[in-house]
């Protein structure tokens, strides 16, 4: 029962970590793009990007300390789990290490990579922003062991916190700092002291909370090996992901300069928090599916599960992707600026697509957790591969909506058609049922969308009135619909339980 609630509070409080991250990004992204300036702020985000691609020698061994970890303690192997900890530890050390000197080597070289699109302060800057996020990487790499295991242990309540107040800190920190004039590296320093501050939370609540303190017990080559094989392919989706939403940006900061990655990088940021809604409940569901999938459960429970999330993901995406559509235009000149309007259009092009595999990202812990993982992460290797010879061309043609359209047809073709034809040959998932439930749930809200389009052409509102009059209308309208003519039974007591822990209605 209290891994059902800690799963339960694990989901909500990831929701509520989402809205309110969201509303610190529309309120400091504007700010902290004027501050910094669009040269600056596109030195910062190509650095990001290059970090991202420093992330991946995690090489998918998160997710198997995450999934062993819950597998030994299911079983009551604990000889079994300490080594396993001890061992990553070591591991996760070294990789740590190497990390620091792959970033040592990017800054150093930074002038042979970019000096045909950045001037001599711009690269100058961008060295000291790779020194800092590569001393960054060197210590998380290491103390990742300890948030693995609070994952695995389904502690996600800590966890969740700990991130909340991480949101909040950095632009309470960082908006005096930017009014005094600091710029980039300032706010590099500020991130990896939160970061710090989130990794030393993690150890201590391990040593106190859990009991757990790691040692080395030695190195199991059997296991390793075991692991690497899952893991393998794991870390080939983690390339994917990558070479998807990273490469954009490091391609047009080498053909189109600052301001194309500043444009790409305000798009991303909402392309972000569409991934990080859908992840709130698949996150928080890969232990339990790890323990069914170890249960030899059946296929038709699988099925449910996967059907049961993805019905609940929809309520949510649909609403934000429907919602950026609508109003999506007036909202990024609102948010950014007139000058920044080509973002909307990225941003629509990255999003539309993406909301099918982001109410299917159950699936992606389904077939982690019985191990089929192997042709999803080939498969996705090579759209992405077509992604960047699709891309290069098209972002040299017409910048980050080249690079954007780029993106989008690979992932049609990948995240959407082939997939659901693996989720049903191999997996033995019911797709046919999923979507069945998914256009049952569309039909009721498409007569709510002809109206908002109707009303909003024969009632002229522009700006932030538009977006409050419209907007309010429309999510009244959709959780109306979605609640009585969409909801099943269980959706409407997961609701209910939300209005009533909200205190907006009685019990």
């Amino acid at each position: 029962m209290k891994e059902s609630r800690e799963r339960k509070n694990g989901a909500i409080l990831s929701y509520v970590s989402i809205i309110l991250n969201t509303f610190i990004q529309l309120l400091y992204l504007p700010f902290l793009i004027n501050k910094l300036g669009d040269s600056e702020y596109g030195v910062y985000s190509i650095v990001a990007s290059i970090m991202g691609y420093l992330v991946i020698m995690d090489f998918g061994f998160g997710d198997a300390i995450v999934m062993y970890t819950a597998k030994y303690k299911e079983q009551g192997k604990i000889e079994e789990e300490k080594k396993l900890h001890g061992m990553f530890l070591l591991i996760f050390s070294v990789i740590g290490v190497i990390a620091f000197v792959l970033g040592l080597i990017i800054s150093l070289n930074a002038n042979n990579i970019f000096h045909s699109s950045m001037t001599t302060n711009e690269i100058n800057v961008m060295r000291v922003l790779l020194l800092i996020l590569a001393f960054n990487l060197a210590i998380t790499f290491p103390f990742s062991v300890y948030g693995s295991i609070i994952s695995a242990y389904e502690r996600f309540t800590f966890r969740k916190i700990i991130s909340i107040l991480n949101s909040i800190l950095q632009p309470l920190i960082m908006i005096p700092l930017l009014f005094w004039g600091y710029k980039s590296i300032v706010l590099t320093i500020v991130i990896t002291l939160l970061n710090i501050f989130v990794l030393v939370s993690n150890w201590y609540y391990c040593r106190k909370k859990l009991k757990i303190k790691i040692k080395y017990y030695g190195f199991d080559f059997k296991l390793f090996r075991e692991i690497i094989t899952y893991s393998f392919y794991i870390f080939l989706n983690i390339i994917v992901d990558k070479i998807n939403w990273g490469t954009d940006q490091f391609v047009l900061g080498i053909v189109s300069g600052t301001f194309a990655v500043t444009l790409y990088s305000i798009a991303s940021r909402l392309n972000e928090m569409f991934i990080k809604l859908s992840s709130a409940i698949s996150g928080v569901l890969f232990p339990k599916i790890s323990k069914m999938v170890a249960a030899n459960v059946s296929d038709e429970r699988l099925s449910e599960e996967f059907i049961k999330t993805g019905r609940l993901q929809f309520i949510v995406i649909f609403l934000m992707s429907s919602g950026l559509v609508l109003f999506g235009k007036e909202f990024f000149i609102l948010w950014v600026g007139q000058e920044y309007v080509n973002a909307y259009y990225i941003a629509l092009i990255l999003i539309l697509p993406l909301s099918v595999p982001l109410i299917q990202n159950v699936g992606i812990t389904i077939l982690q957790a019985k191990n089929l993982h192997k042709f999803r992460s080939l498969l996705y290797l090579a759209v992405a591969i077509f992604n960047i010879i699709l891309s290069v061309p098209l972002a040299k043609m017409y910048g980050g909506v080249g690079a954007a359209i780029g993106t989008a047809i690979s992932l049609i073709v990948g995240n959407i058609v082939i997939i659901n034809i693996y989720y049903y040959k191999k997996a033995k998932l019911n797709i046919c049922l999923f979507w069945k439930n998914i256009f049952s749930m569309v039909i009721p809200i498409m007569p709510l969308i002809v109206i908002m389009i109707i009303l909003m052409n024969v009632i002229k509102l522009s700006g932030m009135f538009k977006i409050l009059i419209f907007g309010s209308v429309y999510t009244v309208g959709y959780c109306f619909i979605i609640y009585f003519f969409s909801m099943n039974t269980y959706e409407k007591t997961i609701f209910d339980r939300l209005l009533i822990k909200f205190k907006l209605k009685k019990v």
